[in-house]
C-alpha cells in the first residue's frame, strides 16, 4: 500500500473540523510533501513512514504559530489518527485520498 499522493485530511479541534490538503512522497521511508490550509502551504517535515504508520510535522502561522505533529495508520485509502497541536493537546484527525 503506497502513501505516495494527494490527501484530504480533516483535523476535529476544539474550534470545529478544520480542512486541509497534504501531498506526500515516499523515498525510502521518508516522506516528503506539502501541506495546505486556510490559502497557506507549506512543506512538511520529519516525514516517515514504517509499516502503516504514518509521521510528520507542519509548521503553522495560523490561528496560532506552532508546529502540529501527526501521527496516522494508513489503510488503503484512509489516513487516520491524531495531531498534536503544542500545548493544546492532541485532536483527532481522517483522511482520505483525494
Amino acid at each position: 500500500m503506497s502513501v505516495d499522493g494527494n490527501w484530504n485530511i480533516v483535523v476535529s479541534s476544539p474550534m470545529g473540523d478544520q480542512p486541509t490538503t497534504l501531498s506526500l512522497k515516499n523515498d525510502g521511508g521518508t516522506l516528503t510533501g506539502e501541506q495546505g490550509a486556510q490559502g497557506q502551504s507549506s512543506a512538511i517535515s520529519n516525514g516517515k513512514i514504517d509499516g502503516d504508520t504514518v509521521t510528520w510535522a507542519n509548521s503553522i502561522t495560523q490561528p496560532f504559530p506552532m508546529t502540529l505533529e501527526f501521527t496516522g495508520t494508513l489503510a488503503g485509502d484512509t489516513l487516520n489518527g491524531n495531531v498534536k497541536a503544542g500545548s493544546f493537546g492532541s485532536f483527532p484527525f481522517k483522511g482520505s485520498r483525494a
